[in-house]
């Protein structure tokens, strides 16, 4: 055949593949609470979504990850490359396949016969399985089966990554004040180490345990060790005492900030999906003998305000006071944490003592004894 033609007859094959795959997207809308129940068991419908841990992630507990019973749309919170347009999509990041093969696994489940399975009869095409266990049993098992794989194969990305943070926290030297990110974010170190490159180190940390670092580069792009946990685990700010007051915040720079102007602990939970995790983890610190507060994020320009979803979930899960950013008049609208509120006040003032300094040489300069 010639090359034209084998390319022409590729490119219909792919189109017709993609067309499949797009059918058995709209059908399985359909069986959407039916499928997200199996794929995600310890979840549960609220509304129109059906929210639940992140078994990819090795979510302890549910929170950030929702799946739309309508659209088919996923999205998790606290991880921003998890996130999907469809049921077909879904299917691939939970089982770490590609997408015509989450598209076949869900044809077969449904029985949409979308894509042809040949003469034989769906059945024939299944493994044998044991005498007495029916098919939906044993892709009941199978999908058991699979779900204990990503979990051993999580644990032990985990146990490595925890080992290379303490690796590369043994090795990096304290912090320089003037790092470009804590001068940018005009609070001190408070206990961060610096690696060869000029990367800052938050340390992470789980059951007493240093568990993972965040890398935070001199731009303030910021990434996590692959495979760590970053669920659960936190980075503290101060010190924690019994019956005293402890803060629980999204990120470390809102944290220090916090830690500045109060002089109470803080616990630093990373992101919007794990505050409740970590304000369980805490509310069971020191005998629960903790005052937590929750200063959350006010996404104000983000569609259903995350920051302000999760801080008041995880305040209601442990019966704790929430907090937010106060926004004065002219505050910039993009403005969403309570660091972004201290670098706009610290601004503000700076500018006002220059422009006294300015007005005071200004004085000076036009007055005075003339002959």
């Amino acid at each position: 055949m010639p090359k034209r033609r084998l390319h022409d007859a590729r490119e219909v094959a792919m189109s017709e593949v993609v067309a499949k795959i797009q059918r058995v997207s709209r059908a399985s809308l359909a069986y959407a609470e039916t499928l997200t129940r199996e794929w995600l068991p310890q979840g549960s419908r609220q509304g129109s979504e059906w929210v639940a841990r992140n078994v990819a992630r090795g979510d302890r507990a549910s929170g950030s990850f929702g799946v739309s019973l309508v659209t088919g749309k996923w999205n998790d919170f606290a991880d921003r490359n998890a996130h999907g347009g469809d049921l077909v999509s879904l299917y691939s990041y939970l089982f770490s396949c590609r997408q015509v093969d989450a598209a076949m696994a869900i044809d077969r489940r449904l029985g949409l016969g979308v894509f042809r399975w040949g003469a034989a009869p769906i059945a024939s095409l299944a493994v044998d399985y044991p005498p007495g266990l029916s098919v939906s049993d044993a892709t009941e098992a199978a999908h058991r089966q699979r779900l204990e794989s990503i979990a051993a194969d999580k644990a032990l990305a985990r146990q490595e990554a925890a080992t290379r943070a303490r690796t590369v926290w043994d090795a990096a030297k304290p912090a320089s004040a003037t790092h470009p990110y804590l001068m940018s974010r005009g609070v001190p170190a408070y206990g961060l180490r610096q690696c060869r490159r000029g990367w800052l180190l938050v340390p992470l940390y789980a059951q007493g345990e240093l568990v993972n670092v965040q890398w935070i580069l001199p731009n303030g792009k910021k990434r996590f060790l692959k495979g760590g946990q970053v669920q659960g685990a936190y980075s503290l700010v101060g010190e924690p005492v019994a019956g005293g007051r402890l803060f629980i915040c999204e990120g470390w720079a809102t944290g220090a900030t916090l830690y500045r102007l109060t002089g109470d602990p803080v616990a630093c939970a990373m992101n919007a999906g794990n505050l409740r995790a970590v304000a369980e983890t805490m509310r069971a610190a020191l005998n629960r003998s903790l005052d937590l507060v929750i200063a959350g994020d006010d996404d104000r320009q983000t569609a259903g305000n995350p920051g302000r979803q999760a801080a008041n979930d995880a305040a209601l899960a442990v019966g704790a006071m929430v907090l937010y950013p106060k926004w004065p008049e002219g505050c910039p609208d993009d403005l969403t944490d309570f660091n972004d509120l201290y670098r706009w006040h610290r601004a503000r003032l700076d500018e006002a003592s220059r422009e006294d300094q300015r007005q005071a040489g200004s004085a000076g300069m036009t007055g005075g004894d003339h002959e």
